[in-house]
């Protein structure tokens, strides 16, 4: 007979062999995920049994991520900042750096501030969303290259009760957009470079969009069309905050500084690495730089 914690002991004891660096949260999201329980069920009632259709899903669900294949993917939900996102692999996984982003803005627009928003790779909605739900008075527009990624960011603003605030654009960048027309940028583009994404971990060389990975040969063709685009869409004075990758901050924030942005500077995520590039448009608007 299976139970929750013999089939929480010997999940970790399969991914730890596949070598899943973290076996052990792992194991436990998918027999909680299969058995359709929570983690004080696994304390609290560790003997419960499994019944025959649990314990083949959990089997599954475990033989999936011996191949590498994201957790994210398995279970089709993903936790960012403070709101469940739906994923799919035609998304990229929100990640916890990526939260530096939300840490750098929200600062600086107050609660019910009434403001514009637009997010650039929008992929599955994590930063727009995560910006809507901690300020009511927003409104945003997320644009992506990829329909079905905006297939999945839809229904994450439908789930999240934000469909009213939200607005989705297929498209490449800025190219439909109109100038000055919004308070706040972000982005996480594609930032990393073509010959390093054949060593990456499985979960992301083999199961993460490549659109969303790859930024040519040194990982800053996406700012390089970026930072003047952003500038041309911010109003006087608009905010913008982009991710960036490992030793890219000083190139991206020269690119920035080179399409007129003004009082740039680049945060740390919470493992002290420079990963958001923020600052915002000359507040008289003369930015001579149209992309």
């Amino acid at each position: 007979m299976t139970t929750l914690v013999s089939a929480w002991t010997a999940a970790k004891v399969r991914l730890k062999a596949a070598g899943i660096d973290s076996p052990v949260i792992d194991a436990r999201l998918l027999v909680e995920a299969a058995a359709s329980a929570t983690r004080v069920d696994i304390i609290a009632d560790p003997h419960r049994a499994l019944t025959a259709e649990q314990d083949a899903a959990l089997e599954g669900y475990i033989s999936r991520r011996e191949k590498r294949e994201p957790i994210s993917h398995i279970l089709r939900s993903k936790g960012f900042w403070k709101i469940m996102l739906r994923v799919t692999p035609d998304v990229l996984t929100p990640r916890p750096d990526t939260e530096t982003i939300l840490d750098a803005v929200l600062p600086r627009f107050a609660e019910n501030q009434r403001f514009s928003v637009l997010d650039l790779g929008v992929g599955s909605g994590a930063i727009l969303l995560a910006i809507l739900s901690e300020r009511p008075g927003a409104r945003g527009l997320g644009v992506d290259v990829s329909e079905d990624a905006l297939a999945v960011a839809r229904e994450n603003a439908a789930n999240l009760g934000l469909a009213d605030r939200t607005a989705l654009l297929r498209g490449d960048w800025t190219w439909a957009l109109a100038q000055d027309d919004f308070d706040l940028v972000v982005s996480n583009p594609p930032y990393i470079p073509s010959g390093d994404i054949a060593g990456l971990s499985p979960e992301v060389r083999d199961y993460e969009p490549r659109v969303a990975l790859d930024g040519g040969n040194d990982g800053l063709d996406a700012y390089r069309v970026l930072a003047p685009q952003i500038l041309r869409v911010l109003k006087a004075g608009g905010v913008f905050a982009v991710e960036v990758g490992l030793g890219q901050s000083a190139a991206v924030r020269a690119l920035f500084e080179a399409a007129g942005a003004e009082d740039i500077r680049v945060v740390a995520d919470l493992g002290l690495r420079d990963r958001v590039v923020t600052g915002h448009k000359k507040p008289l608007g003369q930015n001579p730089v149209n992309g």
